[in-house]
């Protein structure tokens, strides 16, 4: 009954597309069949689960083994929550778990097992506010550009006149200096606001854009940084402004350069992540690509403050290009999250790599 049973669920609920992970084991805990968020929990392909017995791919000092055992003995359905999953690859996970025994005798029963994991319910949670914050942020942004603005064009336009009214030459100095700051701060206003409005939208292959990163990168430093690559050839074209993108990764890779200096080390990570949800909204395939470097971290207390404009850790830094980076990402439906211990920071940029009408 087992895999029969599951291909009828499958095509009655479309597990396929669920976040939660689900698996059927039969009354021996052989993997009988497992949706794609099954797959990404316990890092394997169907194609090598089915038939396996599941100590194969968990732990067996995982604490829920009982359960099953339980729930299989008992033909009760049981629910608990926040038990540690620890898989073969050493990954430790907080999951929720629902376990739903399938009605037959002891030795035929099969179980319906659901998998949510906790800490990535709480990291959408996370990512959900973060995406609120930057929203409003924006529009206060905007609001102060425009309040700047107008009064640099004034000053800037009662500074030419002054200039042309000074019978002394020398005095130009003063003027040019009013002009030349004016316009500075223009350009700071400008750059705070970040990229254009609207994406030039079109079919882009990251590996493209961090690859051009890469040598960028690497003639500016004149051959003294070398940068990893861990790439996932599998990851399809998507709907991008490659521009922009290459803008929002220069920036992420130059901040991990300035962090870890040119002796450090510094790697380029692309990934997928199926039925994955970013910014509160769920996406079939998410492009997640990681610039990592060595260096010291970022202190615990700027972590929440890193993607706004104007903060940052480096004295020679405008504090403008993390944020620019987050702008171009929200552009496209995405985001970046930071992960950060001394030794080892890590910047994801995720990216929803559906067809969509890219724009701000």
């Amino acid at each position: 009954m087992a895999a029969e049973s599951l291909t009828d669920l499958t095509a009655e609920y479309q597990l396929d597309l669920l976040a939660t992970g689900v698996i059927l084991l039969d009354a021996n805990l052989h993997i009988q069949a497992l949706n794609l968020s099954a797959e990404t929990l316990m890092e394997v392909s169907a194609s090598r689960a089915v038939g396996s017995p599941l100590k194969e791919l968990l732990d067996e000092s995982n604490e829920w083994y009982p359960l099953l055992y339980q729930a299989l003995s008992d033909n009760y359905p049981m629910v608990r929550r926040a038990i540690p999953l620890t898989t073969r690859m050493g990954q430790e996970r907080t999951v929720d778990i629902t376990l739903s025994p399938i009605a037959g005798t002891v030795g035929n029963r099969c179980l319906l097992v659901e998998l949510n994991m906790v800490d990535r319910l709480q990291a959408i949670s996370r990512d959900e506010s973060e995406w609120q914050a930057q929203a409003s942020l924006k529009e206060i942004m905007k609001g102060v550009a425009h309040e700047v603005k107008n009064p640099l064009g004034g000053i800037r336009g009662a500074a030419q006149l002054l200039a042309g009214e000074l019978a002394n030459p020398n005095l130009h100095e003063y003027t040019d200096i009013i002009i030349s700051e004016v316009d500075r701060l223009r350009t700071l206003v400008d750059r705070m606001l970040g990229p254009r409005e609207r994406l030039e939208s079109e079919l882009t292959n990251i590996h493209e854009v961090t690859e051009h990163v890469r040598q960028l990168i690497e003639a500016e430093s004149k051959g003294k940084l070398c940068i990893g690559r861990d790439y996932d050839p599998s990851l399809p074209d998507f709907l991008a402004d490659g521009g922009q993108l290459t803008q929002a990764v220069l920036n992420l890779v130059r901040n991990a350069w300035q962090a870890c200096g040119s002796d450090g080390v510094i790697t380029l990570r692309t990934r997928v992540h199926r039925q994955f949800t970013v910014g509160g909204n769920h996406h079939k395939l998410v492009c997640a690509l990681q610039v990592s470097d060595d260096g010291p971290g970022v202190a615990k207390d700027m972590l929440p403050r890193l993607f706004l404009p104007m903060v940052t850790g480096n004295a020679q830094g405008t504090g403008l290009g993390l944020s620019i980076a987050q702008r171009i990402a929200n552009q496209h439906g995405g985001l970046i999250q930071v992960q950060s211990v001394p030794g080892e920071t890590c910047f994801t940029l995720l990216l929803p790599m559906e067809t969509q009408d890219a724009s701000d």
